[in-house]
C-alpha cells in the first residue's frame, strides 16, 4: 500500500473517530475485506448495537431511539452517530422532566440533540467544548405556528443552527464557535418559539436538584421571562445558545 493510501485511511479514520468514536475502528476491520465498504457498514452497524450493552460498564446508558413517549432522540441521524449517551442520572433527568412537561402541557414532546458518545471520560465531542463525560446534553426549543404548539417539531432539520434574533455583547472573532451562519436561516422553516413550553421546561430543568447549570444565551432569558441561578451564559467563545439549550449535572 502506498504512503498516499495509507495516509488517506488514516485520515477517514480520524475522521470517523470523531464523528461516531466506533466508525475508526470498523474502517480498520473493514480493510480485511474485498467489498470494503460493505463491511464497513457491517461492521459498524454491529459495533454500534453492541454498545449499547457494553456502555453500561463505562458508567453510561443509551436514550431510546424509538421511545414514542413524552421524551425522544430528535433525528435518527444521533442515534447513528452514536451521540445518545448519558449516564443512568443524566437519564433519569431529562426522563422526568420530560414527563413533567407533558403533564404541564399535554402533548409535549422534549426532544434531546447532542449527548455524549458511549465510552471514555474525556474523548471529545465535536463541535462541543464539553459533552465528554454523559453529563451532559443538547434540547430543542419547542416551536408553534399558527394553529398552536407542533409536537416533535424544530426550525432546522437536526435541531441547531436556526438562531433566536437577539442582542450579544460578543464581538465577532473568526477563532471561536460562536457561528451566525446567515447564509442558512433563510433555508428553516418559518416557525415561533412557544415561549410558553421552553421558559416551562427551562424552570423544570433548574428546579431538579440534579441540574448542576444550564446554558443558554442572555438575551433569550430575558425574552422569555425566566430566571434561575442556574441560567448561565455560556460565554463569547463558545457556540450560540439560542438554538437550544444545554443542560449539564
Amino acid at each position: 500500500m502506498s504512503a498516499v493510501k495509507v495516509l488517506g485511511h488514516a485520515l477517514l479514520v480520524l475522521l470517523l473517530t470523531l464523528l461516531t468514536q466506533l466508525g475508526g475502528i470498523a474502517w480498520l476491520l473493514a480493510l480485511f475485506f474485498r467489498r470494503r465498504l460493505a463491511a464497513f457498514v457491517g461492521l459498524y452497524i454491529v459495533l454500534s448495537l453492541s454498545a449499547v450493552w457494553v456502555a453500561p460498564m463505562f458508567g453510561r446508558t443509551a436514550l431510546s431511539c424509538f421511545d414514542a413517549g413524552p421524551l425522544q432522540v430528535q433525528s435518527p441521524l444521533y442515534c447513528a452517530l452514536n451521540r445518545t449517551y448519558v449516564t443512568p442520572e443524566m437519564k433519569g433527568l431529562l426522563q422526568d422532566v420530560a414527563v413533567r412537561m407533558e403533564r404541564r402541557h399535554p402533548g409535549t414532546v422534549t426532544l434531546v440533540l447532542d449527548a455524549s458518545f458511549p465510552f471514555f471520560d474525556g474523548f471529545p465531542l465535536l463541535p462541543h467544548l464539553s459533552h465528554d463525560d454523559g453529563e451532559k446534553a443538547d434540547l430543542a426549543f419547542f416551536y408553534r405556528d399558527g394553529s398552536g404548539y407542533l409536537p416533535g417539531a424544530v426550525r432546522s432539520p437536526i435541531g441547531y443552527f436556526a438562531f433566536e434574533p437577539g442582542p450579544t455583547d460578543c464581538p465577532a472573532r473568526a477563532a471561536d464557535l460562536r457561528w451566525d451562519l446567515p447564509f442558512l436561516q433563510p433555508f428553516w422553516r418559518a416557525l415561533d418559539l412557544d415561549r410558553d413550553r421552553t421558559r416551562d421546561l427551562l424552570q423544570a430543568l433548574a428546579e431538579d436538584d440534579r441540574t448542576g447549570k444550564i446554558l443558554i444565551e442572555p438575551h433569550l432569558v430575558q425574552t422569555l421571562g425566566a430566571s434561575h441561578p442556574k441560567l448561565r451564559f455560556q460565554g463569547c467563545r463558545a457556540a450560540r445558545h439560542d438554538d437550544h439549550i444545554h443542560v449539564q449535572l
